[in-house]
Formats: C-alpha cells, structure tokens, sequence
C-alpha cells in the first residue's frame, strides 16, 4: 500500500493534469498484454502495419510481465494542458543515475533487455527517439480524442470536490483508493509499501491504460495517483457525421458530413480513427472534396491537414430557417 498524507488538507495540495508522456508509454502496457485491454482492442488492429516502422524492440523493453514502467518515463504533469514536446524534451535531460536506477526497478538485477544495454545516455537517446516516432506514427493522429475524453474527466472530477468533497471524489476514483482523515491510501496488487507527506502537492492523473490505480514505484518520486479515466467504453466508437440535409442530397451523407468536421483542420488517419472507417476510405473521399475545391491540405510535420474552403464553409453554414440536422 501507497500512503500520501494530505498536508493541511489544504485543496490546493490536490490537482489534476494529463500527460501525453504517460499516455504513450502506460499504452506499451497493450502491446505487452493485449488481452487486459480489450477496449484498445480497434486501436491496436489498426497500427498493425505501422508497427513495422517503429523501434518496437526499444519499446517493448519499456515494459516488464508485471506492466510496470521507469518512473523517468512516468513524469508528474503539472497542468491539464501538457504538451508532449515539452515532456519530450524534459525527458531528454533525464540524469544517466536516474535512468539507471529506474530501468533496474523495472528489470531487476539479471541482465537489461538488450536495447536498454550500453550507456545511459546512450540508452536515454535511443528511448526518446522510439518514443517520438511511436507518438508521430500511432498516437498524434488519436490524441485529440484521447485528450478530449481525459479533460472531460478531470471536469467532472472538479464538480465532485465541489457538490461532494474531497473523500467522494477519492472513492470514485478507484475501489482501490480511499481518504482517511488526512491519508490518501492506495492498496496495489504489487509489493510497493510506503508512506510520505504531499509536500508540493498531489497530482492525479487520469489514463486510458489501467485498470486499478497505481502510483510511481518510488518514494523518492513526487506524490501522483493514476487512475483510470471515465468513458473508455466509448473511446473508440466510430463517430456520427451530421450535416445539413440539403448537402448530403447533392454530395452524399459522408462527405457532407466530413466537410462539418472540417472546420478544425485534421489528417486523413485521425478522420479515419473518429469515423471507424479506413484510412483510404476517406482519402477518396477527401481528394474528391479537394478536387471540387471544397477543401484544401497542407502539410503539417509527417501529416497532410485538410480543413474546409471558403466556399465549404458557405455550403454548410446553416440557412435562415432551415436548420442543421444529423444523418
């Protein structure tokens, strides 16, 4: 059991954030053990060709049977808007004694799995390089959903601090987590037993990779409950296109309904990932939108962005009187 002893029970001890940092790595939990994860289950079909493109021996050494993960690569989010290129680069000026000590904790003494043999900075490059390219190939193109379902559960935890207090809000984080008096407890499946003051605050983080709570491995790490996020069920359901109906008469529901949710630029892979649809199902879709000059692309990094055009953008505008209804 994990104790964390709420300094003055002060609410300012206690926040929430999300870090797309432990997302990536807490998601190799999958990979190792697809069968824990079955809600993942669309996900993980669909990057079966990419993984070919990926240092998955680098990766899958990340994890060990138990699921765990270092700590170094499990850093304590400050905000509910942490960007991955800052974690990434924070992650680059890891200390080569931490990354040591945390691959051990994780491995054990016997002999590193051989990616993670050599020096540590050595080591440090290689894993920042194949977790860059896991995020560019497999998870940028999901994360604003994956985001969006995770602030909507720090939202709502933030309404149950508010009608319900504090110890509400801890036991509907887990079975496995409970307030009593000013001590945070969190039983584990694993040997893990410690106990220290939140000072500089607890931070809870919601994931879409666990099933129980858990917490860094370390006490020496500072204060922060995982926990598992509200609405997996739905994460990967393939969402509904509405548009206005005298639209999709003239270019058909789909691509009526694609030119709506164009208004915020996306890539061809994160469409195909909202729709439940494959990717060259909506690039024929979209060259033949950008043909009729209804869209328009630019390259954004590894990604090709479309959005709508202006003349798009007078097609779906709703007309006086005539209001916008889903298909």
């Amino acid at each position: 059991m994990v104790r964390y002893e709420l300094v003055g029970m002060d609410l300012a001890d206690v926040r929430f954030a999300v870090s797309p940092l432990n997302e990536l790595v807490l998601s190799l939990r999958a990979w190792r053990d697809p069968g824990r994860f079955p809600l993942h289950l669309r996900w993980l079909h669909a990057l079966d060709e990419t993984r070919a493109d990926l240092d998955e021996a680098t990766l899958s050494a990340l994890t060990n049977d138990r699921l765990w993960t270092p700590d170094f690569l499990n850093p304590r989010p400050y905000s509910p808007l942490t960007r991955i290129d800052d974690e990434l680069a924070r992650l680059a000026r890891t200390e080569p004694a931490t990354v040591r000590g945390d691959l051990r904790a994780v491995h054990g003494a016997g002999p590193l799995p051989r990616p993670l043999r050599g020096s540590a900075p050595r080591v440090l490059t290689r894993v920042v390089d194949a977790l860059t390219g896991y995020w560019q190939r497999c998870f940028e193109p999901h994360w604003p959903r994956m985001r969006a379902l995770l602030e909507g559960d720090v939202t709502y935890r933030g309404r149950q601090i508010a009608q319900r207090g504090l110890a509400a809000m801890f036991a509907d984080l887990s079975p496995t987590v409970r307030l009593v008096d000013n001590v945070v407890e969190v039983r584990l499946r694993s040997k893990l037993d410690y106990a220290r003051p939140t000072t500089g605050g607890l931070t809870l983080v919601p994931t879409l990779w666990t099933t129980n709570a858990s917490t860094p491995i370390s006490a020496a790490e500072p204060p922060m409950i995982l926990y598992a996020a509200r609405g997996l069920a739905t994460l990967w359901e393939p969402q509904p296109l509405p548009a206005p109906d005298a639209l999709a008469a003239i270019i058909g529901a789909t691509r009526a309904g694609l030119l709506v949710h164009l208004e915020t630029p996306a890539s061809s892979t994160e469409l195909a990932a909202r729709l439940g649809v494959t990717t060259t199902a909506v690039n024929q879709h979209l060259r033949a939108l950008r043909d009729g000059g209804l869209l328009v692309s630019a390259r954004h990094g590894r990604s090709v962005l479309y959005r709508r055009s202006a003349l798009a953008d007078q097609l779906v505008a709703p007309r006086p009187g005539q209001p916008r209804r889903g298909r």
